[in-house]
């Protein structure tokens, strides 16, 4: 799973303000390409989802980050939703209002931010007479319903109101079969209704009988396969334990509750997708589970798999405020969360980590067991199909296509709503947008945006006559994809309107000119782009074979020093060698002639060569960093270059060539073949520490040196064939041990054998378990778990300060005060106080041997988490609270 929090997502009251606005609701398009959010501002807004997920698409800005600034609303938007078709957006806010929106190109007139997209309301809906916080789309989108504090359940198109509730009314939810619909309300019920005659099918009051009226939301789902609803806003025990009810389909009752939430769960939101007990099994209801995912006032999110009874993810303290939407991608595979502290968090894991997911037409598949069939509507209405539809060519397209009965659309009233019935169907009210009968110029040339495709104009043709026929469309660009990928982050997203050409999303550029709505010379004057000269990049890219250079070794002696040895193997010479760059696709080439020719160095982007170099000497080894690459060379010698190609150190020569050659932002490694270290700040061209020697941890017999890596603030990782794993205290001046399969034996907290990692110390311990062999059972010690636990933590923790990670120290560091206040160590967790207080009347300069931080982290507030553990426990509680008084007082002096 991959976690990260999105700092450009973000409402403010204007482009000059940096202060965040309160986010109250998030959804996903369909197409996975973009997410709507409402906020505090009154704005809805529309961000594409490859820079949040992909960090090169981030930096390189491609696609643009912000889409459209939609400022119709007058208060604060409360909830936003997608269409099932992905042609409509509805958004809902405290000015009563609510309206289906779609995209059209160009500028919006007195609009004070560029647009990338443009999406314009479609037509505003009246019917509730208070704010209106939550949305949901009918399968098919058949209808819309919207909910408000005017204790109001509104549907349309039909316009219908239901008022049986007695309070607040703040979530609604369709059933995936079509056949019910659910709301929650302050009144502390959720009611069941039936689509057919909207009458009141069942009333559900148990599990909410106690539930506090003080949340802002009480969103509710329901499953995938149509059996529960989840309901936010629960209770067990008289109101003192915070749950998420679930309740069953057809015996409308709750016998299940998803417990573990220390405050009010305020959203709950299936996951699209089925998911299957046994995957080899066939689609059954006795192999059929689900997903959810609970967001709550506690700061935390937890996702939970029917089929078990703990959830699977526990993410806890993800904000700083409360939790105030949830949903999911249409793949199954990103949660995407909202808080009203105005950031977005953003959960994307592997299909590895959510077991059992079907395809998504299963779905369709088993909800047929139902049996229910809607009642017709009329042809040609604008009722759209589930996106990715592969029978309904029309749902490809984002917007919705033109009616295809334009006398019918003339003939509607002004406000926009027509009459239409079918024989023993649904007499509906329909929404048609109405055509301005005002000229527009439609521009046809497009050679100044990149991987855009012309299509010529439609006129008035039905949905599957808007492109020309296959035998005289011309080949598309090969970014452009008619129907969009189901993953957002590596999709081109059409996003052409009932107008005459497609746009990928991809090649939109966020440029001033095109931002306001000018065209550049080159479209006008009908010149081709000019591409931006490079060094190099008229070459082609020739495919070279890898493969050793034979007698490379003889060929060219390699240097050595004066009475030096080799210690650790040379390593070949290659007619190619390749790296990427760390957060980036651009690629660093090296390719090493067989014969008299020069050795080539090529740094590349995409299929543009960027730029080139010839060295004198063959390349052994290469690394690119986020910050420099640099080319180590066989006699010795090593080059550090800019990403632009600029030599920005001068050439560095070790004096033997390098085994091997790490980087990670500005710090650079190289361990030569002589078992000589050095460690260089690129950036400020200085050592870390001078150059040492890894002799000493060669010094058991058969041990080798398995890798080398190197962290930010410089310090080197040195894994060896024993188990251990070593790095180079400046300080000390001297190798210390990072972690050793030793701790293994018998500690309790040893993490082995998990997937990869990102914290450092972890992975460092996981990389230390696929060496350590199975160990036979032996007697130990009575102490012995005991004390390898915590020395095993005490350790770590080095580690971590050694390697600078805080979040991995805080961790040890807790489980060490509690591993010590489960044993009542006392005088272990005094000293431990006594280290994180620091001298009582400490003062800045005044006491230079005690540091008030650690790892960035400030000590005492350390300190409070460690006495909150050792308050808890039975036998160090009097402790902590003589000390809580201490550092209670403590602070208020300084604050004096």
């Amino acid at each position: 799973m991959r976690f990260t929090k999105p700092t450009w997502v973000m409402h403010r009251d204007s482009a000059k303000d940096t202060k965040r606005l309160a986010i109250f609701a998030i959804h996903v398009h369909p197409d996975g390409s973009r997410i709507a959010t409402g906020g505090l501002d009154a704005k809805v807004r529309i961000w594409s989802t490859k820079p949040i997920i992909n960090p090169a698409s981030e930096r390189s800005n491609r696609p643009p980050k912000s889409l459209c600034t939609l400022s119709m609303h007058t208060g604060p938007v409360l909830t936003v939703r997608w269409a099932h078709s992905g042609r409509w957006l509805a958004s809902g806010s405290d000015d009563h209002d609510m309206g289906p929106r779609s995209v059209r190109r160009g500028k919006v007139f007195g609009s004070n931010e560029i647009n990338i997209e443009n999406w314009k309301p479609m037509k505003r809906l009246p019917g509730h007479e208070s704010d209106i916080v939550d949305i949901a789309w009918a399968p098919e989108d058949r209808y819309l319903a919207s909910v408000g504090l005017d204790s109001k359940c509104v549907t349309l198109e039909r316009i219908r109101k239901l008022d049986e509730h007695n309070g607040f009314v703040k979530g609604v939810c369709f059933d995936p079969v079509g056949e019910f619909m659910a709301t929650q309300s302050d009144d502390k019920t959720v009611k069941i209704w039936r689509t057919t005659d909207w009458g009141l099918e069942a009333e559900v009051t148990k599990p909410f009988e106690d539930s506090p009226g003080s949340t802002f939301f009480r969103r509710l789902s329901w499953s995938p396969d149509g059996a529960h609803i989840t309901a936010s806003n629960a209770t067990n025990n008289r109101g003192f334990v915070f749950i998420a009810a679930v309740i069953t389909r057809g015996l409308w009752t709750s016998e299940i509750s998803l417990v573990g939430h220390e405050n009010t769960v305020e959203v709950a939101s299936y996951n699209p997708h089925i998911f299957l007990r046994n995957p080899d099994a066939p689609l059954a209801t006795s192999n059929i589970c689900s997903v959810v995912a609970l967001g709550a006032d506690d700061r935390s999110i937890s996702i939970w798999q029917t089929k078990t009874a703990r959830p699977i993810i526990v993410a806890r303290e993800v904000f700083e405020r409360h939790i105030m939407d949830l949903s999911w991608s249409r793949d199954g595979l990103t949660l995407y969360a909202a808080s009203s502290d105005g950031t977005v968090a953003v959960f994307d894991f592997d299909a590895e980590e959510l077991e059992g997911i079907a395809p998504y037409g299963a779905q369709t598949q088993y909800l047929q067991k139902f049996g229910f069939v809607p009642p017709p509507v009329p042809k040609g209405y604008s009722h759209g199909t589930k996106y990715g539809d592969e029978d309904v060519q029309s749902t490809s397209r984002i917007t919705p296509p033109p009616s295809p009965n334009p006398r019918a659309a003339s003939q509607s009233t002004q406000s926009g709503f027509g009459t239409t019935a079918v024989n023993g169907g649904e007499h509906i009210n329909r929404l048609v947008a109405k055509k301005s009968t005002k000229k527009r110029v439609q521009p046809l040339l497009m050679s100044a945006i990149p991987s855009a495709a012309t299509v010529p104009p439609a006129r008035e043709l039905p949905p599957t006559e808007l492109r020309p026929p296959a035998s005289k469309r011309k080949p598309a660009s090969p970014s452009v994809s008619p129907v969009p990928s189901m993953r957002g982050f590596d999709a081109d997203i059409e996003m052409g309107g009932p107008m005459d050409m497609e746009v990928p999303i991809d090649s939109l550029e966020q440029s001033p000119e095109l931002g306001r709505g000018k065209r550049k010379a080159s479209v006008l004057d009908d010149e081709p782009p000019v591409k931006p000269r490079t060094l190099g990049g008229g070459l082609p890219r020739e495919s070279v074979a890898v493969r050793e250079i034979a007698g490379g070794g003889e060929m060219w002696d390699a240097p050595r020093l004066l009475h030096a040895t080799d210690v650790l193997p040379s390593p070949p010479i290659l007619t190619f060698l390749s790296t990427k760059v760390d957060g980036s696709e651009d690629v660093l080439e090296a390719r090493n002639s067989e014969g008299d020719g020069p050795t080539e160095v090529v740094f590349v982007s995409g299929k543009q060569t960027q730029w080139l170099d010839y060295l004198p000497s063959p390349v052994v080894c290469l690394t690119a960093s986020s910050s420099f690459c640099a080319v180590a060379m066989r006699d010795g010698s090593v080059s550090v270059y800019s990403h632009t190609g600029r030599r920005i150190m001068p050439t560095l020569s070790l004096g033997s060539p390098c085994a091997m050659i790490q980087s990670c932002k500005t710090a650079l490694l190289l361990l030569t073949v002589s078992g000589k270290l050095s460690c260089i700040n690129v950036k400020s061209q200085a050592a870390y520490f001078p150059p040492t020697t890894v002799d000493s941890l060669l010094s058991p017999p058969n041990c080798t040196i398995l890798s080398a890596a190197i962290r930010p603030n410089g310090a080197p990782v040195i894994q060896c064939s024993t188990g251990v794993t070593y790095s180079f205290d400046p300080q000390l001046n001297s190798w210390i041990k990072l972690s050793e399969r030793w701790w293994a034996e018998g500690s309790d907290v040893w993490q082995g054998r998990q997937r990869v990692n990102k914290d450092i110390v972890a992975s460092i311990e996981g990389a230390i378990s696929t060496l350590a062999g199975t160990t036979e059972h032996r007697e130990r010690p009575e102490w012995w778990n005991t004390a390898l636990t915590l020395g095993h933590l005490e350790s770590k923790m080095h580690a971590a300060k050694a390697l600078e990670s805080p979040s991995e120290y805080k961790q040890a560091l807790l489980l060490y005060a509690k591993k010590i206040a489960d044993e009542g160590f006392r005088a272990k967790g005094e000293e431990l106080i006594r280290d994180l207080f620091g001298p009582v009347f400490w003062r800045p300069g005044r006491d230079d041997c005690w540091c008030p931080t650690v790892v960035g982290m400030l000590k005492r507030d350390l300190l409070r988490e460690v006495l909150s553990v050792f308050a808890r426990s039975k036998t160090l509680t009097k402790l902590a609270l003589d000390w809580q008084d201490m550092l209670k007082k403590a602070t208020n002096d300084e604050t004096a």
